[in-house]
């Protein structure tokens, strides 16, 4: 992303929309490539009507309860809210719906699902094992496609330093609603309070936290691990547009959590602005790098 912002910064002609063109389609490529995986697992849809409930509950109350306190905590310390999100996206024109206008929501949806419908057919699964194998270097090109579009913007480091610690203020109130909201889940389904906050300390990573827990907790603990936190993922490309409308910029990436900095960022710089682009990828950072502290903290 650095070497990104650079060539967005030496080359300012690059053009505008082919660069969206590319963040597009790596994103759906990379959501494509996640469903895929998803469909290969042959227990995936076992386990989701098995554990579905419980691990929606641990998505759904983290991830209101991240966003509910940074949402608190920017409006008091940080700038930017509604004013932000209509500036950039301007009212649809007359007789067209935002969906309508920008369908990225949806785009989101569809290369999910038709990524888990390839996963599921034996032929097409291997043919597409390669794209899960070298999906890391899509998501490369996604942050250099990323930076160029930050380094086009002028003054956005400059401004940043002028937070200096108030940079800090989202990730921490990303983890501690997270962890809040893991409480409170432990408490309505009888959990220990040690594993429901190791759930919610996964922050989206779903990866980590259900191969983490597995081994901690046991494979029932690892799988809501595993699908609370990759419904938080897919939550995001959803709730992204309505709380950037509605809330503010920052609670943008409050609903993303971890993946802030890499699958969920493309969808945020939609709809903030490179700044937030900013502040997503220092989250992300902070957050990933917290994670496993958190599972050896709580657990």
């Amino acid at each position: 992303m650095i070497l990104g912002a650079l060539a967005g910064r030496l080359f300012p002609a690059i053009p505008k929309k082919k660069n969206d063109f590319v963040q597009l389609s790596c994103t759906l490529l990379l959501i494509f490539s996640m469903g895929a995986s998803l469909g290969q697992q042959d227990d995936f849809f076992h386990k989701l009507g098995e554990l579905g409930v419980q691990s929606f509950l641990f998505f759904l109350l983290p991830a209101i309860c991240s966003a509910a306190i940074v949402y608190f905590l920017t409006r008091c310390f940080l700038p930017g809210g509604k004013a932000e999100y209509e500036e950039l996206n301007p009212p649809a024109e007359e007789g067209k719906t935002a969906s309508v206008r920008d369908p990225m929501m949806f785009y989101a949806i569809a290369a999910l699902l038709l990524g888990i419908g390839c996963g599921m057919v034996s032929v097409l699964s291997s043919v597409l094992t390669p794209l899960a194998a070298y999906s890391e270097w899509i998501l490369y090109l996604l942050m250099f496609s990323v930076g160029i579009s930050i380094g086009k913007q002028k003054g956005i480091l400059a401004k940043l330093l002028q937070f200096n610690v108030k940079i800090l203020i989202v990730p921490l109130g990303i983890i501690v609603g997270s962890l809040g909201g893991g409480a409170v889940c432990g408490l309505i389904l009888n959990y220990p309070l040690h594993e429901a906050i190791s759930i919610s300390g996964g922050l989206g990573w779903y990866s980590l936290a259900g191969v983490t827990l597995s081994n901690l907790a046991g494979s029932s603990v690892g799988s809501i691990a595993f699908l609370s936190n990759l419904m938080r993922e897919i939550a995001s490309f959803i709730f992204i547009p309505f709380a950037a409308k509605h809330f503010n910029a920052y609670t943008c990436i409050a609903i993303a959590g971890a993946t802030s900095e890499d699958t969920t960022l493309p969808m945020i710089m939609r709809y903030t602005d490179a700044e937030t682009a900013v502040f997503s990828v220092v989250n992300g950072v902070i957050c990933s790098t917290y994670v496993p502290i958190l599972f050896s903290i709580c657990y």
